[in-house]
């Protein structure tokens, strides 16, 4: 299994727009940071997790030439607006839609912002089109399991997924934009490889987990390694990483973890 992190920032990006501190300024590439997104491989078989704004730009740069199908966690903007560069994966499908999964809230805010893509096939050439599904429990498929659970983000419900390879046995978490894990989303991650956990910044925030809370539950989980992602630009990559246990790391845009 493969993982490729296209982005691990805010909604606002980094650098942010008229901002001169720190991180924003900083040399270092890992604090260079777009909205939130990951690509992940199972067995050759390619599954994109949200579109931020810089998708078609993080698509380009990491050389995504294939998406079997999408999973969109939730709709809010900085993981769904890129959706509409999903178009050229149709055309790669030959002109066919591409399956797109999410929860209910997920698929009313694709509904209400694609609605010219809702179709069987693209209107024409080089348009997007999708065919929207939920998001069930557990996505059995010849290359291994998808499992799901639902995660708190202020007032909705955001998709936590377990990818589990089946040539390998290897299990990848991924809970991103949330404020707590729930008990059943706990015992769901136990026995993975590597987890990700919404760390957005060292203060509290109503719907994003701190890093330290993030901590806590990455020992919690206790996965050999964890990754904090969705960070501000109160997260400086090298001086964060310095402060954590050393089975916990701070994502950055471009990691492509090996599982």
């Amino acid at each position: 299994m493969e993982v490729i992190f296209l982005g691990t920032g805010t909604s606002q990006g980094i650098p942010m727009i008229a901002c001169d501190c720190a991180v924003c300024t900083s040399a270092d590439p890992r604090n260079r940071r777009s909205r939130c997104c990951i690509h992940v491989v199972m067995d050759g078989l390619h599954i994109q997790v949200d579109a931020s704004s810089e998708f078609r730009l993080r698509c380009v740069e990491e050389r995504i030439d294939w998406i079997d199908f999408f999973i969109l966690s939730h709709g809010h903007a900085d993981h769904i607006t890129g959706m509409d560069d999903l178009r050229r994966f149709c055309d790669l499908h030959g002109g066919e839609a591409l399956k797109v999964y999410s929860t209910d809230e997920g698929i009313s805010r694709v509904l209400a912002i694609y609605p010219y893509a809702i179709l069987e096939r693209p209107i024409v050439k080089g348009y997007a089109a999708f065919k929207l599904e939920p998001m069930p429990e557990k996505l059995e498929l010849p290359q291994g399991t998808i499992e799901s659970t639902l995660l708190p983000h202020g007032g909705i419900n955001v998709l936590g997924l377990v990818f589990t390879e089946r040539s390998s046995g290897k299990k990848f978490t991924y809970y991103t934009d949330c404020s707590r894990v729930p008990s059943a989303a706990v015992e769901l991650a136990r026995g993975s490889d590597v987890v990700v956990l919404d760390g957005l910044r060292p203060t509290p925030h109503p719907s994003h987990m701190t890093i330290g809370e993030a901590t806590a539950m990455a020992a919690e989980i206790g996965a050999p390694l964890s990754y904090l992602t969705h960070l501000t630009h109160l997260t400086d990559h090298a001086e964060v990483e310095a402060g954590l246990p050393p089975s916990v790391r701070v994502a950055y845009d471009g990691l492509r973890l090996k599982l």
